[in-house]
């Protein structure tokens, strides 16, 4: 026997006094109760990550059965609208390449639930046509960039240094239980000329299109003309830029104009880039407060 089992069998003959005992198993039980909480809580816990976790793979299971497949999409519509979770969603979401052309696209839908369905159809039958019709276009214009580049002289070489790229996408402006206001963007990588914004704004009570009467009043021209008369004045002061009357500067807003819905609640009229200042301005924004 060596020394290592001797000093085993010593301690494992030393008794141990009764109230020693007594107390030894009394932390004992203490112990498995409180490591029995312990795991009650991390259960608990557990459960809730579970539940969580499978809520956020229910969702992702979703974006990627609507980018995959054009029947989940369709089914998809037919669930029902749960707060605001359902009501723009990424139908189809792809990178491709056209020739020399890199393509990527964020297609969105919206659901508005069976009172919504035909709002519903409406907007995405319009985005997807003006989605593809973008795209297909966008890829017509860079092969005759191409063409016309290589006519003058340009090399192959050369064009593939200009990592042609088309882009469609979309912004959410203001998503609540009542509006909901996005963008559709597309834009070119080698030209602004042709970028294209196509504005929505629903009102989800009434499951109609949201006007800029709807947010103003009957007298919304006069309103957003005095605004916006008031802001040019104020921002040319602070040095931009805005044609004159002359030059067909802002005069008054149509009686549609493009805007969307800040996250404030309040309106903001959109002029297209050129419309109403130099190309150096882009897109020109104006906020109308309510």
């Amino acid at each position: 026997m060596n020394d290592l089992e001797k000093s085993r069998e010593t301690y494992e003959g030393i008794a141990i006094p009764e109230a020693l005992e007594e107390k030894v198993q009394e932390a004992v039980k203490a112990s498995r109760r409180k490591r029995a909480k312990r795991l009650l809580r991390c259960r608990q816990r557990q459960v809730y990550k579970w539940a969580m976790g499978m809520a956020a793979a229910f969702a992702a299971v979703t974006v990627i059965g609507l980018n995959t497949s054009e029947a989940f999409a369709m089914e998809a519509q037919k669930l029902p609208v749960v707060g605001e979770l359902a009501r723009i969603l990424t139908i189809r979401s792809y990178e491709k390449t056209e020739g020399d052309t890199q393509i990527a696209a964020e297609i969105p839908g919206v659901a508005l639930g069976e009172s919504g369905q035909s709002l519903s159809e409406e907007v995405n039958a319009q985005i997807e046509k003006m989605t593809a019709q973008y795209e297909r276009e966008a890829v017509q214009r860079a092969e005759e960039y191409k063409k016309a580049f290589l006519e003058t002289g340009g090399t192959e070489e050369e064009w593939a240094e200009h990592d042609i790229r088309i882009n469609v996408w979309y912004e959410i402006k203001n998503q609540t239980e009542k509006i909901l206001s996005f963008v559709v963007k597309g834009t070119e990588s080698w030209t602004s000329a042709y970028a294209e914004t196509r504005f929505y704004n629903l009102d989800l009570d009434s499951c109609e299109f949201l006007t800029l009467g709807d947010l103003l009043g009957p007298d919304y021209m006069e309103r957003a003309n005095e605004s916006i008369r008031a802001q040019i004045e104020e921002r040319t002061k602070k040095g931009e830029s805005f044609f004159t009357a002359e030059e067909g500067g802002f005069e008054t807003i149509e009686a549609e104009p493009d805007f969307y819905v800040n996250d404030k609640g309040n309106p903001v009229i959109v002029f297209e880039k050129y419309a109403i200042a130099p190309g150096s301005m882009g897109e020109v924004e104006f906020e109308i407060a309510l």
